[in-house]
């Protein structure tokens, strides 16, 4: 059901930016509106992209195999960063068209019959892509998120069409409708740019303060429960909604085996207790407390990277 969710959300989504690009065009050609037209060429954008996040959705759900232990996952990013791209691309266009209706004039008609044509796009938009952050966020799905908030940059755009139309249905002032264009092209420019930025960070394995903080705190809480006397060499990566969290554990070292694996059972279970909505793999190894005897030449050849008590101090 999970999963159903999103597929048909996102092909919701994809029949709709047919529907938007089709709208799009033909109030440009009742209108001649260069404004209008920049917002068709973002939804030209937006329908290649949202082809490929329905087709990256479906990649990503395939499980874990020998070539990809760690699943698919990860190409919501390249599909973000792909989609970003496209969004640069466009804002280019939308702008080159905006100035050069600046030079060369705007022949501009039946703008109230495009108006209102843009306006009820604009409304669809607006209801789809809220649609989509949500379920989104409910599902943890950096594509349908990304998609989303894609969806509503392409309302805000058309709303912007629409004010700088509209000024000049009142005013009578020709070169406000070049103006928006350009206006538009910078507000697409600066969302593609987030969608990239965003993409990178995922392929980095960049870290996420506020979901290394929450494992900092459970550990901090094993150790003060008593399970474990401290931790160390803490990783974490997150893809969508899996998490993967790597740390090793240290104990007292004279517990026999069976009692120091119950242990770390524990911290494992508590720490799977923080992140109810994401799939969680854990991989723990336990050390004896007395960690400097154990290993004399610690762990500099990969650090610690999100803390922990060094190996020359365990427990402090």
């Amino acid at each position: 059901m999970k999963r159903d969710a999103r597929k048909v959300v996102m092909i919701v989504s994809l029949l709709a930016s047919v529907v938007m690009l089709v709208g799009k065009i033909t109030a440009y050609a009742i209108t001649h509106s260069t404004a209008i037209l920049a917002d068709a060429a973002e939804s030209v954008v937006h329908g290649v992209a949202t082809g490929l996040a329905v087709f990256s959705l479906w990649f990503a759900a395939r499980p874990a195999d020998a070539n990809h232990p760690y699943g698919h996952g990860r190409i919501a990013y390249f599909s973000a960063g792909f989609e970003g791209a496209l969004v640069l691309l466009a804002s280019i266009a939308v702008i080159y068209s905006g100035i050069a209706g600046l030079i060369h004039g705007s022949q501009l008609q039946r703008l109230g019959l495009g108006l209102t044509i843009a306006g009820g796009l604009a409304l669809v938009n607006l209801v789809l892509g809220l649609a989509l952050i949500r379920i989104g966020k409910k599902h943890n799905s950096l594509i349908v998120s990304a998609n989303g908030k894609h969806v509503l940059s392409d309302m805000w755009t058309t709303a912007a069409a629409i004010v700088g139309v509209g000024l000049v249905m009142i005013t009578g002032v020709t070169w406000l409708d070049p103006v928006t264009a350009i206006l538009i092209g910078g507000y697409i420019m600066i969302t593609g740019a987030s969608l990239i930025r965003k993409s990178i960070a995922g392929l980095m394995d960049e870290l996420d303060p506020q979901l290394s903080q929450r494992l900092i705190d459970g550990l901090k809480l094993a150790v003060r429960e008593g399970h474990i006397v401290d931790y160390h060499q803490l990783r974490c990566r997150k893809i969508n909604d899996e998490l993967w969290i790597d740390v090793h554990l240290l104990v007292p070292g004279e517990l026999a085996i069976f009692e120091a694996h119950s242990r770390a059972s524990r911290v494992e279970a508590s720490l799977l207790g923080l992140f109810p909505r994401e799939r969680v793999h854990i991989t723990s190894h336990i050390e004896p407390h007395d960690h400097e005897n154990a290993h004399p030449g610690g762990h500099v050849d990969v650090g610690d990277p999100l803390g922990g008590a060094p190996p020359s101090s365990p427990g402090s």
